[in-house]
């Protein structure tokens, strides 16, 4: 590897992939969703890049740790046992695999992100 295999998010210009969760799991509002994602390792276990939503909330079950730093917007976390946690500009925190409840963007969120997807029970 060399030094230009760095990537800088300021200067990526990876497309954007548009899309939105599943009808069925869309509770309230049209969270219209895209994501830059700048990098992703060769065995697919680790990415990140940038995320972005519009307001609404919609059903979340988590099989990767991601880390989260919010650059912008205000989410409120619903975890399926009836708590809540409410994120907005400059927080930073990691959503666990396994984490099961809604993610309920307020206003239009922005978010780098960092997943790691835990190698599956059949050996991949």
């Amino acid at each position: 590897m060399t030094i230009n295999s760095i990537i800088d998010f300021a200067t990526a210009d990876t497309p954007a992939e548009h899309y939105r969760p599943d009808a069925a799991k869309v509770l309230k509002g049209d969270p219209a969703q895209n994501v830059r994602n700048h990098y992703s390792s060769p065995d697919q276990q680790f990415s990140a890049g940038v995320w972005e939503c519009e307001p609404g909330q919609w059903q979340v079950s988590y099989s990767e740790h991601e880390y989260c730093e919010i650059l912008a917007g205000e989410s409120i976390l619903h975890d399926d046992q009836g708590g809540s946690r409410t994120v907005r500009t400059g927080d930073r925190f990691v959503i666990p695999a396994g984490f099961s409840g809604t993610w309920e963007a307020v206003s239009p969120t922005r978010k780098v992100y960092v997943i790691f997807e835990p190698a599956t029970s059949n050996g991949l």
